[in-house]
């Protein structure tokens, strides 16, 4: 990556520090003794996803705000947010005075509007408009030009990146040893603008990581193009990381900072999520577990070293659980999708299940209409497998009695057919 030397100065993050003090609350570094075993190194989270509004986006938020002259603040405010600035914008209105309107994606968790209503209270209004946060932001962009009132970006701001750069302070005051390795979420980038900037100064053999959802890869695409790119889709699992395109300063702060950018998996993340939760008890959103994920594609490098994972917010919606374990399960090969031919006669079904199945298959899902005056018609099958070195014999079965119609793991349209 070309080095610019261009990184946010101390005195302007050491000052949003101060701002922050009494509202933001300095959360702990957490050593995980499951995860040190399991990748033979010593693993500290960063957890942020205990900050009052379960995020740490509450520290660019009111970093920003507070700054705003009393003009300005009497004007109002505008945001745009997949959630998580969304509730940070909105506590830092209710605790500072100070009207907000907050835009949101129309399909951002219900969990998430609620809790930017509970931190806002009179403060705020939510507009739901648009399917995707850069849909959303357009329209908040518009209007705070027709009302001429503040607007306080997610990631785009120099403000906003000094208050995420205070995580990277509070590391290092809390860290008793060299930190080799500092994972970092990226969507926007302000985050890994903020702390890697605080870490290339105060810690400069640091590898910083950053890691974005493999639907939603602006950083890696613009790096791979020389230029700050927007993406045409993304995938909208990853809400607080899903953005089609960095802020363009955000952009030149991570090519300055990062080490190397990696791409997690969706189902990597989601295996992660109900991992630290069964082991750990933490609660963790598909954003938040995305530094934890990232820990398995660094296996070999981060052996016996001090490594820092951010968790960047736990505003997980418990109604996604299932969609979870879904993805989680299509990932670790142990679930599997068939559109499976039945021949229309009496005995089919159960010659499917005797002569294909395996001992320890289970269909979890079956969906079926006889049509009449047909041979043959299509049922819709999902089968759990105990262990994924199954799914070969599994197939070979299928094919070899006639019974396979289609395999659905490689259809993108997948979870329009299963949800």
């Amino acid at each position: 990556m070309t080095k610019n030397h261009n990184l946010v100065s101390l005195d302007r993050i050491r000052n949003a520090n101060t701002n922050i003090k009494g509202v933001v609350k300095t959360t702990p570094l957490q050593f995980v003794q499951s995860l040190s075993e399991l990748h033979d190194a010593n693993i500290l989270l960063k957890r942020e996803d205990l900050q009052v509004v379960r995020s740490y986006k509450l520290r660019g938020a009111y970093n920003k705000i507070s700054s705003l002259s009393k003009e300005e603040l009497k004007k109002g405010i505008v945001c745009a947010s997949a959630g998580n600035h969304a509730q940070g914008v909105a506590f830092a209105c209710k605790v500072l005075e100070v009207h907000g309107v907050i835009f949101m994606p129309v399909t951002t968790p219900m969990q998430k509007i609620q809790q930017v209503r509970m931190f806002g209270g009179d403060f705020v209004r939510i507009e739901l408009i648009g399917d995707t946060f850069d849909e959303s932001f357009h329209a908040s962009k518009k209007y705070c030009d027709s009302q001429n009132t503040s607007f306080v970006h997610p990631f785009d701001d120099i403000d906003v990146i000094a208050g995420q750069g205070t995580v990277g302070l509070e590391i290092l005051q809390n860290s008793e040893a060299e930190i080799d390795y500092l994972i970092l979420p990226v969507g926007g980038g302000g985050l890994a603008s903020g702390v890697g900037s605080v870490f290339k100064q105060l810690s400069p053999n640091t590898k910083i990581i950053g890691v974005e959802p493999t639907g939603a890869p602006s950083l890696k695409v613009s790096l791979e193009n020389g230029e700050n790119t927007e993406l045409e889709h993304i995938e909208k699992f990853v809400d607080g990381a899903a953005v089609k395109k960095l802020g363009d300063q955000n952009f030149e702060y991570c090519k300055e900072v990062l080490e190397d950018v990696l791409t997690i998996d969706e189902g990597l993340i989601c295996a992660t999520i109900l991992k630290v939760y069964n082991e750990n008890a933490l609660v963790v959103e598909p954003a938040g577990a995305l530094s934890i994920a990232a820990l398995h594609l660094l296996q070999d490098k981060i052996k016996g070293k001090n490594v820092v994972c951010v968790v960047s917010g736990g505003n997980n919606d418990i109604t996604r659980m299932e969609e979870m374990k879904e993805r989680a399960l299509l990932y670790q090969g142990l679930k599997h999708y068939f559109l499976v031919k039945f021949p229309q006669r009496p005995g089919a079904l159960k010659e499917f299940v005797v002569d294909v199945l395996g001992a320890n298959d289970d269909i979890v899902h079956f969906e079926y209409t006889k049509k009449n005056q047909r041979s043959t018609s299509t049922a819709l099958v999902g089968i759990e497998l105990k262990n994924k070195l199954d799914f070969d014999p599994l197939l070979s079965r299928m094919e070899t009695l006639g019974f396979l119609g289609k395999y659905l793991n490689d259809d993108e349209r997948l979870f329009e057919f299963i949800t």
